[in-house]
């Protein structure tokens, strides 16, 4: 059975809104898209190239879907590490609106999400991948399905965009098994979903 593992870069203030480009994702009037860009260092290629190595299919929200079914299927250099796989393995997009999607290889799901991922699981020989689709991970860690986060902190922060952990999620307690950071100032860091968060307290005890 293949991993779920997720992938999404975020601000200090954990904004994951249009890492990539002004455009990218405009919702509520957000103008400050392409955050990620100016620590698009070496090491921070080599994180992504070894993580599409070992993807086996890709599961994505609606907009992050129509971000990357935009601009991929143009780079057609065959040793592009992201884009020769994202091109060539099997893309699931979540959405109940998309009917006739244009990138080859997509398949869309739109039933019941547990009982669909789990069957992608199933039958992907690798990782099934989630880049970026920050609602979709949500969703996804609300429902157990995410086995390994790597989240990717910026160091800028906005004020603004969504942020990948509202008001409201689900509590989650999460096991650290891996990081790094980059010349640029980039932290990696990769975590497995640890059931819910435990509490306690620093407080002396009445009778100290």
């Amino acid at each position: 059975m293949g991993k779920l593992v997720s992938t999404v870069f975020v601000t200090l203030d954990g904004v994951y809104q249009a890492p990539g480009g002004p455009q990218e994702d405009p919702r509520g009037g957000f103008e400050q898209g392409g955050w990620s860009f100016p620590y698009g260092d070496e090491d921070f290629g080599r994180f992504i190239h070894e993580v599409f190595d070992r993807a086996g299919a890709f599961l994505l929200g609606r907009r992050t879907y129509d971000i990357f079914a935009s601009f991929w299927p143009k780079v057609t250099d065959p040793a592009d590490p992201v884009a020769s796989r994202l091109n060539a393995l099997p893309k699931y997009a979540v959405s109940s609106s998309l009917t006739d999607p244009d990138w080859a290889g997509t398949t869309v799901i739109g039933g019941d999400l547990a009982k669909e991922v789990t069957v992608l699981k199933e039958r992907t020989d690798g990782e099934l991948q989630v880049h970026g689709s920050g609602a979709l991970v949500r969703s996804l860690l609300a429902l157990d399905l995410v086995d390994t986060i790597h989240v990717l902190t910026f160091p800028v922060a906005l004020g603004a965009g969504l942020r990948l952990f509202p008001e409201g999620g689900v509590p989650t307690a999460f096991r650290h098994t891996g990081g790094r950071v980059t010349a640029a100032g980039v932290s990696i860091q990769s975590y497995d979903p640890a059931g819910r968060p435990e509490y306690g307290s620093y407080a002396l005890p009445e009778n100290a």
